[in-house]
């Protein structure tokens, strides 16, 4: 069967095949070409072919692959919060501090909440597991230990990452006793186990306003925050 073809070129800006506008430059041309079949049929094929001008040809731009963001930040924030049932028969211990109650925090360690949550915004900023995943209630060895064991651990890791607290600030939440005159001594002990200058350390004392476990000396609890600067 006999076929005869012919072929021209259109400039890209009369619209033809304008899918692929997005991807061509303007100088691109378009040479289409038909291919018909001897008068018996009726059918005609065309097939269009793209060719990009030889003084301007260019690939399909790829998609931009973002880059990689990098793990060393100029600075940190982490939060941290901890709570503890209140039971008589144990100590009441406070960022170290023993403090003077009828009752103190049930837990595996010494139950001191405001070290624990320090501990967890430490690890929170530097994108490291919890303070129970580090130190799990189910190993022995850490049953009735000192809560500064886990802060020691929490300025290493923080000190091995290459950075140094910026500043802390910490809210304890408690309905009984009064901490205004253990405040300062808080403070102090605090700002000695995280190697810190006590000017960017600072603690707050609020009730529960007789809300809930915390509001009936049930509980206490403490929140932290902590912004870490790269060395």
């Amino acid at each position: 069967m006999a076929t005869t073809s012919s072929c021209y070129t259109s400039p890209f800006h009369t619209g033809v095949f304008s899918k692929q506008q997005s991807i061509l430059p303007s100088s691109t041309s378009l040479l289409t070409c038909s291919t018909r079949r001897s008068p018996i049929s009726l059918r005609s094929i065309s097939r269009p072919m793209v060719v990009a001008a030889a003084a301007n040809a260019v690939e399909a731009e790829k998609p931009a692959v973002a880059p990689t963001p990098s793990k060393i930040l100029p600075f940190r924030v982490g939060h941290g919060f901890d709570l503890h049932r209140l039971e008589p028969g144990y100590p009441l211990i406070i960022g170290g501090i023993d403090i003077p109650h009828d009752r103190g925090c049930e837990a595996h360690s010494d139950g001191d909440v405001l070290l624990h949550c320090v501990v967890d915004a430490i690890l929170g900023a530097l994108g490291l597991p919890d303070i129970g995943q580090i130190f799990p209630d189910s190993d022995p060895k850490w049953k009735g230990a000192a809560s500064s064991v886990f802060i020691k651990e929490a300025v290493r890791l923080m000190d091995e990452a290459g950075y140094e607290l910026g500043n802390l600030d910490a809210t304890l939440i408690l309905q009984r006793p009064k901490l205004s005159p253990h405040k300062e001594a808080i403070r102090a002990n605090l700002s000695l186990l995280l190697g810190a200058d006590p000017t960017v350390v600072n603690l707050k004392a609020k009730t529960h306003e007789k809300v809930d476990s915390l509001g009936e000396n049930r509980s206490i609890a403490a929140h932290t925050v902590v912004l870490l600067m790269k060395k």
